[in-house]
């Protein structure tokens, strides 16, 4: 079975998309990168970046459309990953973490309450900066999703 690799780039770290133009190359599978702003993509019969309208969601959406079963989603974006989850389609952030259906209901809660939180007025902070280990553990999980779906 043929396997698409899609990116949420608009937020993706430069490092992440790195390792995925690497891994596209190696395994020879379909990475495709949507933003609503211009990506420069290396040459390759596997990698290609689609540009799409500016707005609320557009990019998150045209994932959704064309994901199909067993396709591999890389997001920060919680309710992109929910609708991945949904469809049958696997999320690993571009930090690393694998998101399932045995959490992706926690983090959804802990969204909509960051988000109360920040609607009151309260300051949460923002995350971390993108880390030299952030980077090992994407590259990781990415390789063991690889062995495991792409022969």
């Amino acid at each position: 079975m043929a396997v698409t690799i899609w990116v949420d780039a608009d937020a993706c770290p430069n490092p992440v998309k790195a390792i995925l133009f690497r891994a596209a190359e190696r395994k020879k599978v379909s990475l495709v990168l949507i933003a609503n702003h211009h990506l420069s993509v290396p040459p390759s019969p596997f990698i290609r970046a689609e540009r799409v309208a500016a707005g609320f969601d557009v990019a998150d959406d045209t994932i959704v459309e064309r994901l199909s079963v067993g396709d591999l989603v890389i997001t920060a974006d919680i309710p992109l990953a929910n609708d991945v989850l949904e469809r049958k389609g696997f999320v690993i952030t571009p930090r690393g973490e694998v998101m399932d259906m045995s959490n992706i209901r926690q983090r959804l809660q802990m969204r909509d309450f960051m988000e109360t939180m920040r609607s009151s007025g309260v300051q949460t902070g923002g995350p971390a900066a993108f880390s030299q280990a952030d980077k090992m553990a994407f590259g990781n999980q990415l390789d063991r999703w690889l062995q495991k779906n792409c022969r």
